[in-house]
C-alpha cells in the first residue's frame, strides 16, 4: 500500500468485510466481487487485518502479513476467517451480528528491523506507531500498532509478543530474533 485510503475506499472495505463475514455467518454464498467497479487502490495487492469485538471486547482477528491478492479481496477473506477460524474463539453465530464492529487495517510491507542487543531493540521500536512480527525459527507472532494502547510498555509488548509466539516472555532479551516492523492504516465501523 502506497497512498492513504479515501473515506470513500475505506467504507468500500468495511462494506465488503461486513458482507463477506454475515454470508459466512449465515451460511450464504458470498457474491462474485464486482472488481470493475473497485478504484485501482482496492484492485492492488494489500495485505489486510480484520478485527472483531463486541463492546470493546475482541471476538476474532486474522490477516496476512504480506500482500498476495487485491486488498479488496483480502479484507473479505480476513473477515470471515476472523469471525469463524479465529482458534481462540468459537465461530461467531447469527445473534451476535447485530453486535459486533468491525475494525480494519490496512498494511505496509514489513521492514527488517537491525538491532544488536535487547537494549537497542527498544529503542528502535516506534510505540503506538509501529506493528511487530517476531520471528524465532519457524516460530512467528505479531501485534498490531492497536496493541501499544493495551500493553504500552516495550519491553512489556515484547514480553507477551514471544508467549504469543509460543517462546517465554523475556526471549528477545537474550536472543537474536528476526524482528520487523509495519504501520497500519486503520479504520472501523460507526457506532
Amino acid at each position: 500500500m502506497t497512498d492513504q485510503l479515501t473515506d470513500g475506499e475505506k467504507q468500500i472495505l468495511l462494506r465488503l468485510a461486513r458482507e463477506a463475514m454475515e454470508h459466512a455467518v449465515k451460511r450464504k454464498k458470498l457474491p462474485v466481487l464486482d472488481v470493475n467497479s473497485l478504484t485501482p487502490q482496492l484492485r492492488e495487492n494489500g495485505a489486510s487485518f480484520v478485527t472483531i469485538t463486541i463492546n470493546d471486547n475482541l471476538r476474532g482477528c486474522i490477516g496476512a502479513l504480506e500482500a498476495y491478492q487485491s486488498l479488496a479481496e483480502d479484507v473479505r477473506e480476513h473477515a470471515i476467517a476472523a469471525a469463524l477460524k479465529d482458534p481462540r474463539f468459537p465461530p461467531v453465530v447469527e445473534s451476535e451480528l447485530n453486535r459486533i464492529q468491525l475494525e480494519v487495517s490496512s498494511l505496509t510491507a514489513p521492514r527488517l528491523l537491525e538491532y544488536s542487543s535487547g537494549e537497542e531493540l527498544l529503542v528502535k521500536l516506534n510505540p503506538h506507531v509501529d506493528g511487530v512480527i517476531l520471528k524465532d525459527g519457524r516460530r512467528r507472532a505479531t501485534f498490531l500498532p492497536q496493541v501499544w494502547q493495551k500493553i504500552p510498555n516495550a519491553a512489556d509488548f515484547l514480553d507477551h509478543l514471544c508467549d504469543k509466539m509460543g517462546a517465554r516472555k523475556n526471549l528477545w532479551r537474550d536472543t537474536k530474533l528476526e524482528v520487523f516492523t509495519y504501520q497500519v492504516e486503520e479504520f472501523h465501523e460507526k457506532n
